[in-house]
């Protein structure tokens, strides 16, 4: 089976998926840092298995592991990968006055809302931060909003009082705490919620909109869907879902054949 390598550099974790026509599965994970150590070949081929691999694409925050995964991918298929960013993206207009400094990943969660849910839309990704996207009426990439994300706030509370325990985030049981533990969930999920739905509704505000989907994406985005009405969809796919479309459309107009660029091919002098 003929499959695209697609891959979502964060900060923490490396996520792997493997796409072709129609949609993205076999989800993986790995720790960002295996880019560094030279582990990283390892997550990939296990992920990869049997199948041929008839391209790749992918994103990255993390500047020093984005060669590294250029070079792995390029040292063992023999091909090279589309990174998305803001001069590669297709079928998404940018209103934005710097480009370059809106996050790959979120340029391809836009694509993948847009794509698959209309226009306008917004994308909450529950990250390391918080991220907000708003694409607008007009299809564009209008702009968003970051703040800290639900696992930083808790550490942070950790690391930074001598009582504060670490706690595993998850549905609290009750609004009024009984201990410690049971107080910080509640201030964390349920306030959490609280920060979410403002935004939402100030966002709704400034475009001039009734009905805005918001669509959730990222680790704690079920957690904080739930029991909570203004987000419309829980997409845990997006960002690869996003790499896949503008990987589909690049290759579009070619044979599966000459789906990817095999090095040692004669190319253009600036390719």
């Amino acid at each position: 089976m003929e499959i695209i390598l697609l891959i979502d550099i964060g900060n923490t974790h490396s996520h792997i998926g493997l796409g072709h026509s129609g949609r993205v599965h076999k989800l993986s994970q790995f720790p960002t840092a295996a880019w560094k150590t030279g582990k990283a070949l390892a997550f990939l081929e296990r992920c990869i298995g049997k199948s041929t691999l008839r391209g790749a694409a992918f994103c990255s925050v993390v500047p020093g592991a984005t060669l590294l995964a250029r070079r792995c991918i390029r040292s063992r298929w023999k091909i090279d990968p589309l990174e998305l960013n803001s001069e590669t993206i297709l079928d998404l207009g940018i209103d934005y006055p710097n480009p370059k400094t809106i996050g790959p990943d979120r340029l391809a969660n836009a694509l993948a809302a847009k794509n698959h849910y209309g226009a306008p839309v917004v994308v909450v990704d529950f990250g390391t931060a918080v991220t907000f996207d708003v694409v607008n009426g007009h299809g564009d990439y209008a702009g968003g909003i970051i703040a800290p994300g639900l696992s930083a706030m808790t550490s942070y509370l950790h690391e930074k009082t001598a009582l504060l325990p670490a706690i595993r985030i998850r549905e609290p049981q009750r609004v009024v705490g009984k201990s410690t533990e049971q107080a910080m969930l509640s201030g964390a999920v349920i306030g959490y919620r609280g920060l979410i739905r403002e935004l939402i509704v100030e966002l709704k505000k400034e475009l001039g909109i009734k009905r805005l989907p918001v669509v959730a994406t990222g680790g704690y985005a079920e957690l904080i869907a739930s029991k909570f009405a203004l987000i419309s969809h829980v997409d845990p796919q997006l960002t690869l879902e996003g790499l896949r479309l503008l990987w589909m459309r690049r290759n579009a107009d070619k044979p599966s054949g000459a789906k990817v660029k095999r090095l040692g091919a004669r190319r253009n002098p600036g390719g």
